[in-house]
């Protein structure tokens, strides 16, 4: 167990590397490949298959394959698949959608699971060296996010000018390296332990017993509200990159850094995030598990609503002030909304119940964001246009988005009710809880 830390966090930087290859870029290579009026199911997907992929190998880690073997295989068939796809627009002159999202489906379907079974090897493998998960965890965990950054950074400046990888194909293969990477790095990891097929129901294994709550009416609009706002999570990563990029096809704006750095500026997001989190103790004591949400929901208007008024040059700081609300949007509605879940639910069911939260905002709500998304997109800007026509449907695209996240926070400050009397619980377990598995996987590592 010697020098665990270190290992697991090189473990979430290169789970996070993976990720961070092509979250933020794909919509970019896309769009200059004639797919931009389908960018939206590449993201729905991610969304659609965490509603079932992340159990079903939960399971499977569970009863029958160690986590770390799992996550190795996972690691392969997420990396093959990836690659594959590289390898098909490579070798065709014209991207047709049909193949290109069968290939990227695979290997998303065996990726996301991969982020709750690298969070249960950590867990065990703290547990093991005689470590505080709750103390321990978070630090690690944060390496996971500059995993993500230094994989949008190098996708945005790698490769000849004008073809860098997050124009191209080679962000397919830089994500499916890092897999492969993952498939031989995972193994070395400590050995989790299989628990017996009949030690658990299936309806508890799938945190199908967390559905109950939705019986107390405070719970039932809380969860409500969190698929509402999970429509707002992914829409960024999927349309903020051929934005901004387009801005390229602009005469006044062609040279502009920004135009030609989108991954690079939209890595500041990724920044604020890990600073923003450092945030939360000051709020949550001194507004409260719904103000600090309310907040959430108020920096998603600022974080579209910026996009809408700015431009790579003389408005480049509309942008730059985009990213660091996105810290507040993202950070304080994830882990506020894990620390009302825990502390409203009983401990039998709290895994489950975090697997639920996880469902309505990651699964639900993102998935159903990306495809409205998708539609408005494609009515307000049209290829054909010329660049100065698509801004203005861009513009108008990011007002729309504004105004619903402005519709959410208005509804949820009149409707929402929040119970004062009970305790929050320490802020670090919530940061623990957030960055823990939502699929209910840690439960189970903390018990070995």
């Amino acid at each position: 167990m010697k020098g665990i830390k270190f290992r697991l966090s090189l473990l979430n930087f290169l789970e996070f590397a993976v990720w961070g290859s092509y979250l933020t870029s794909l919509g970019n290579f896309l769009a200059r490949n004639g797919l931009q009026e389908s960018i939206g199911w590449f993201y729905a997907i991610q969304g659609i298959v965490s509603l079932f992929m992340p159990s079903v190998i939960g399971i499977i880690a569970d009863r029958w394959i160690q986590a770390q073997r799992l996550l190795s295989i996972c690691h392969l068939v997420a990396g093959a698949f990836m690659a594959a796809a590289g390898v098909y627009c490579m070798s065709v002159d014209t991207i047709a959608l049909a193949p290109l999202l069968t290939l990227y489906t695979i290997s998303v379907a065996f990726f996301m699971p991969t982020i709750g079974l690298n969070n249960s090897v950590a867990y065990n493998a703290l547990t093991r060296a005689g470590l505080d998960t709750v103390r321990d965890f978070p630090p690690i965990r944060i390496w996971g996010t500059v995993g993500f950054i230094c994989a949008m950074l190098f996708v945005n400046f790698a490769g000849p000018k004008g073809h860098e990888f997050q124009t191209t194909y080679m962000q397919l293969f830089t994500s499916a390296v890092f897999s492969f990477i993952m498939v031989f790095y995972a193994l070395t990891m400590p050995k989790c332990p299989t628990s017996a097929a009949g030690s658990k129901s299936l309806v508890d294994t799938l945190g199908l017993r967390a559905f109950k709550l939705f019986a107390q009416p405070r719970m039932a609009i809380f969860f409500i509200f969190s698929m509402l706002l999970g429509v707002s999570l992914q829409i960024t990563n999927g349309y903020a990159n051929p934005y901004i990029t387009g801005f390229a096809g602009i005469e006044a704006f062609k040279n502009a850094w920004a135009a030609q750095n989108a991954n690079a500026l939209i890595s500041l997001s990724q920044i604020s995030e890990t600073l923003c989190i450092l945030l939360i103790p000051f709020c949550l004591k001194r507004f409260g598990i719904k103000g600090v949400m309310l907040m959430s929901m108020i920096a998603w208007i600022f974080r579209f609503g910026f996009f809408g008024l700015g431009d790579p040059a003389g408005g480049v700081w509309m942008f730059v002030l985009s990213c660091i609300v996105y810290g507040i949007a993202f950070d304080f509605f994830n882990v506020s909304g894990s620390l009302y879940v825990d502390r409203e639910t009983d401990s039998s069911i709290r895994s489950s119940a975090q697997g639920l939260f996880m469902i309505m905002t990651n699964g639900l709500g993102a998935t159903l964001g990306t495809l409205g998304a998708m539609a408005v997109v494609n009515h307000f800007v049209v290829p054909t246009d010329t660049p100065e026509v698509q801004l203005d449907g861009w513009r108008s695209c990011w007002y729309i988005f504004a105004a619903y996240a402005l519709v959410v926070a208005v509804l949820f400050f009149f409707i929402f009710k929040d119970n004062k009397d009970k305790p929050v619980v320490n802020v670090a377990e919530a940061e623990a809880i957030d960055a823990g598995d939502p699929e209910g996987m840690i439960g189970e590592a903390e018990k070995r």
